[in-house]
């Protein structure tokens, strides 16, 4: 379980005149966003995304929300509601389709663009319905009114729902840049009209609540990427979002200036920027984008690459650069530009990936040591400003750890809501709006799914998680002893070896007689099964290891009858 919450029952079954919500994803973290709504029998999902997995997850690729919640209810689902096209609320789209394909997407063109494109990797087809600012669509019970929000990408939608039990207003990611670099403002005329109507539950982004002010525009980072690359003596590689489309168009735009050439790196780099550039919303300048296999005819300091990897992503194409595990090989000279924040959690994957590029002789940027990067979140200020033009009745802070959600309750307390309407939940925490008043109602079950492979893990993911851990923390022991199986004597070994000890092999000398004895006295004492043998085995060389080398690790007897 992710956030158990013993203390939480069941909820009751719904009232005719109730909305309910339950998130899945996105409360007390940084990714995964889900928020179920249910209404008459019916359900409306709001987004759909991924966590990226932190170093005690072990070969685990991505964390998905838990959808044993819907899972028997998938013919109620009316549509799956998509706010943006990032992948902590796109990603695990495909996953909850795979139960059932004919599940409508809506969303906004370019969303839908980035989402069709990764359903084709997993051969599902989607029925999906385009959506734009102003927008109304009666999605069975609910009736989604949509509005345009800006972020650090393209094409954002709020969505304001409307029910015979009261209305909702789910802000997605969002922030209040009064200068976007694609002219599309958050529309808050739209927020004052909705205001009016009356919102009697606001679920708003709460990334950003503990960072007092504004957030600084977008386009004042502008200045700063085109120094770098007025600085810059060879390559300049720029590491950001696959889907950071206004960080791209900033680089393109730097690289023109600077007369250089422009290579995407990574598959899902290229994917997407194709898209993007095709539908509109990425303007490439003529001549500045090649292929990357026409790099080794320019000079070095006429290339630009543009790759994955600004959070440390082990496999990304900046980290596999970092170990000198790639094509590209970074050298004294290069300046590698960070063009993204640190997502919390992955701070020290990050500061690994600078070190390496500096060990490398790179000269590396990152928003620690220049101003190369404007979060897509709304700050303290902005979070205050919609407060006061919605002044809604209830509020849910939602994307965001509990800090976060704490900060964003605080701010809504002080512009005057009273704090019995400020609902603080996390992940599995059922939240009824009645009679316009929003209480949590219990708790349903929900846990992290890893991707592994192909496979996905939830029953025992943290026991086997728990095993990785032991294997890369403490190593792993195997003791082989064969067993006449005529009179219960040791008839060859104990063998030991092990995996992840700086100890000489020689050191287990001193156990093997104690392992021996162990044996002998459990055959004397009528045991003979081999599991109870090598659980005899396992204690004999647990409380050895434990004292005398101070590990815990995995240990593996082996018994086999000769």
């Amino acid at each position: 379980m992710s956030h158990p919450h013993p203390d939480l029952a069941l909820p009751a079954p719904l009232a005719d005149d109730a909305l309910r919500v339950v998130p899945l994803g996105g409360l007390g973290e940084v990714g995964r966003n889900m928020a179920v709504l249910e209404h008459a029998g019916q359900l409306l999902v709001i987004d759909c995304g991924v966590l990226f997995p932190e170093d005690h997850h072990p070969g685990v690729d991505l964390i998905l929300p838990d959808f044993d919640y819907i899972r028997d209810r998938l013919d109620d689902i009316q549509a799956i509601v998509l706010t943006h096209g990032h992948e902590d609320h796109i990603g695990a789209v495909p996953y909850l389709l795979r139960l059932k394909p004919d599940i409508p997407l809506v969303g906004s063109q370019l969303t839908l663009a980035l989402v069709e494109a990764k359903l084709k990797e997993h051969r599902i087809k989607p029925y999906s319905l385009t959506v734009r600012e102003g927008d109304r669509e009666m999605l069975g019970a609910f009736d989604c009114e949509f509005i345009a929000v800006n972020h650090s990408i393209p094409d954002a939608l709020a969505v304001f729902v409307r029910t015979p039990a009261g209305t909702l207003l789910h802000t997605g990611d969002f922030k209040m840049d009064q200068l976007p670099l694609d002219g599309r403002l958050t529309d808050l005329r739209t927020f004052a009209r909705l205001g009016e109507e009356g919102v009697d539950l606001f679920l708003v982004d709460s990334t950003n609540a503990e960072v007092p002010g504004f957030v600084t525009p977008e386009r004042e980072i502008s200045s700063a990427i085109d120094k770098v690359f007025r600085h810059a003596k060879r390559r300049i590689i720029v590491a950001c979002f696959s889907s950071h489309v206004h960080r791209v168009q900033q680089v393109l735009d730097a690289a023109e200036k600077a007369g250089r050439k422009v290579a995407m790196v990574g598959r899902s780099m290229v994917r997407n920027m194709g898209i993007a550039a095709d539908l509109g919303y990425l303007r490439v300048p003529d001549g500045v984008l090649v292929d990357f296999k026409k790099l080794h005819d320019l000079p070095d300091d006429k290339v630009v690459l543009i790759c994955t990897g600004s959070q440390g992503e082990p496999m990304a194409a900046l980290s596999r650069m970092a170990n000198g595990d790639h094509r590209i090989d970074v050298g004294l000279g290069d300046t590698v530009l960070m063009a993204s924040s640190l997502i919390p959690g992955n701070e020290n994957a990050v500061y690994r990936v600078i070190n390496g590029l500096m060990r490398l002789g790179a000269n590396v940027v990152h928003k620690g040591n220049a101003k190369v990067h404007v979060s897509g979140h709304a700050a303290a200020g902005e979070l205050l400003y919609c407060y006061n033009i919605l002044k809604p009745r209830n509020v849910m802070p939602v994307h965001g750890e509990w800090r976060h959600l704490v900060a964003n309750g605080e701010i809504a307390i002080s512009s005057g809501l009273h704090p019995d309407n400020v609902v603080l939940a996390e992940d599995g925490v059922v939240v009824d709006l009645v009679d316009g008043r929003a209480r949590i109602a219990g708790a349903v079950p929900c846990g992290y799914v890893y991707v592994d492979g192909s496979a996905l893990q939830s029953d025992d993911a943290e026991s086997l998680l728990k095993d990785r851990r032991i294997l890369r923390d403490e190593g792993f022991i195997s003791v082989i002893v064969v067993m006449d199986s005529s009179t219960g004597a040791i008839a060859a070994g104990p063998e030991i070896q092990a995996r992840g000890f700086a100890e000489d092999d020689e050191i287990f000398d001193q156990i093997r007689p104690k392992i021996i004895h162990a044996v002998e006295e459990s055959v004397r004492n009528g045991i003979s099964d081999t599991h109870q043998l090598q659980q005899v085995i396992r204690r004999a060389i647990g409380s050895w290891v434990g004292s005398k080398i101070r590990r815990r690790p995995m240990i593996i007897p082996i018994v086999i009858e000769s």
